[in-house]
């Protein structure tokens, strides 16, 4: 039923509309603006997620000529519409109005393209993409949204439990007083689930303070799954901002100690380990990574907690498998290649490749340490490898037939690094063809010998 009305909301692009879907029986269509459902304004994506799943719905939406159709839509409990938005969030991002003195942002050189200069600190991208959040920046009403929508889990910044120096951490005097929204969200009864995150800087957080910290934070068990403690990244650029030093070998060793002394504790207590060191530590002590259940289910990969524990057990599952199926094939196999990877990995990924190479001697493996020159020395992880510094440094290398480079240097969806280069760019320079090595090692295993 279509009811012609005239009213000013605020609008929502409409994307992409599903074929077969109720929308676009009812004619909707892409570039159309969705304003109300049942007479509700739509802030964003998360207002209409639990808006539409009634099973009567009034939908006003504005044609492209200007009209205004309000559509009578009966439907199931839960069943889609078959909308897609131009703007997934159906919102602007909120940026973070913190000043932390760790802020890696703040360390990047100008003339980068933009969008690597947003600090988004939104509740929402949280929820939707695991971003971390400060809560500095969230209202009640926003914790409000939260609990009505369930939205779980959401991923908190936390860097420190003592007010004042949070406030200090974050540049923020207002950093203290955002703990107390934690105590909300984990109500009795709540259901909402969280992450947390400590960027531990030198001499700042750490020590005593860590450790409180800690103990804090185990006072929102169960809600709070994990906790992750990483060191803060120190780039070159970092002039004129608060001066923080890296840590030291003996540094890494205390963090584990500490972390590890507590992980006992509260698994006794509670069933599980709680709090995490990244691998970044395991890496600069020198120590062995911890054992696969000591990660809790690896809630924290994308904050680099676990990552090469899965990445090595996923890799020796893999040549175990291969070595079942494909034994007396590999003596047969005959390939040159070569790997490049960041300073932090490459013992880990050479070790690989030499097990490969054992099992498979026609199979030459090269594998390239690429120092991170653009952002400094102290930048030791992949994912910030820029492309003129691949290709500065492997100019003239022997690469074999083609290079491989890890999955995690190339944004999702694109093909360019941090500086703008295209892997074809990279292709073009060295002469060589760029394959991108998957994340998983069970699928590692079997690319590095060819075998699908």
């Amino acid at each position: 039923m279509y009811n012609h009305i005239m009213k000013k909301e605020k609008s929502h692009v409409i994307g992409k509309v599903i074929q077969g879907s109720i929308a676009m029986e009812m004619g909707i269509e892409p570039g159309d603006l969705l304003l109300r459902i049942n007479d509700n304004k739509i802030e964003d994506i998360f207002d209409y997620q639990y808006l539409v799943q009634d099973e009567h719905l009034d939908v006003l939406v504005r044609k492209k000529s200007g009209e205004e159709w309000l559509l009578d839509i009966d439907k199931d409990f839960d069943e889609d519409l078959g909308i897609e938005f131009e703007n997934g969030l159906m919102d602007d991002y909120r940026s973070c109005s913190n000043k932390c003195i760790f802020c890696f942002i703040d360390q990047m050189p100008k003339g980068m393209r933009k969008t690597l200069y947003f600090k988004d600190d939104d509740s929402r991208l949280s929820f939707l993409q695991g971003n971390y959040v400060t809560l500095t920046n969230m209202s009640d009403d926003d914790i409000d949204r939260i609990l009505r929508y369930h939205l779980s889990p959401i991923n908190i910044s936390f860097q420190t439990t003592n007010p004042s120096l949070r406030c200090k951490m974050l540049g923020n005097r207002f950093a203290g007083e955002a703990l107390k929204k934690v105590d909300r969200l984990c109500r009795d009864g709540s259901g909402i689930e969280l992450n947390g995150q400590i960027v531990l800087c030198k001499g700042v957080n750490d020590g005593t303070e860590l450790e409180r910290s800690i103990r804090d934070l185990t006072r929102y068990i169960p809600n709070l799954q994990s906790v992750s403690v990483v060191p803060v990244g120190l780039s070159r650029f970092r002039d004129g901002l608060y001066p923080l030093e890296p840590f030291e070998v003996s540094d890494a060793g205390e963090v584990i100690d500490l972390i590890e002394a507590w992980q006992k504790k509260i698994y006794s207590e509670h069933g599980y380990h709680f709090i995490h060191a990244s691998d970044e530590w395991y890496f600069l002590a020198g120590r062995d990574f911890p054992e696969a259940d000591r990660y809790d289910g690896y809630l924290q990969l994308e904050n680099g907690v676990g990552m090469m524990r899965l990445l090595i057990d996923e890799f020796k599952e893999g040549i175990r498998d291969i070595s079942k199926e494909r034994l007396k094939e590999l003596p047969k196999i005959k390939r040159e290649f070569s790997i490049a990877t960041g300073r932090l990995v490459f013992p880990c990924i050479m070790d690989m490749a030499n097990k490969v190479m054992k099992l498979a001697p026609g199979i030459t493996i090269h594998v390239h340490e690429i120092i991170n020159n653009f952002f400094g020395e102290r930048i030791t992880v992949s994912g910030l490898l820029t492309g003129g510094d691949i290709i500065g440094q492997l100019k003239g290398k022997e690469l074999g037939d083609f290079l491989y480079l890890p999955e995690n240097l190339l944004r999702s969806g694109e093909d360019y690094l941090l500086d703008d280069v295209t892997v074809g760019d990279i292709e073009k320079a060295l002469g060589v063809e760029v394959r991108i090595s998957p994340d998983s090692g069970y699928d590692l295993a079997r690319e590095l010998f060819g075998i699908k």
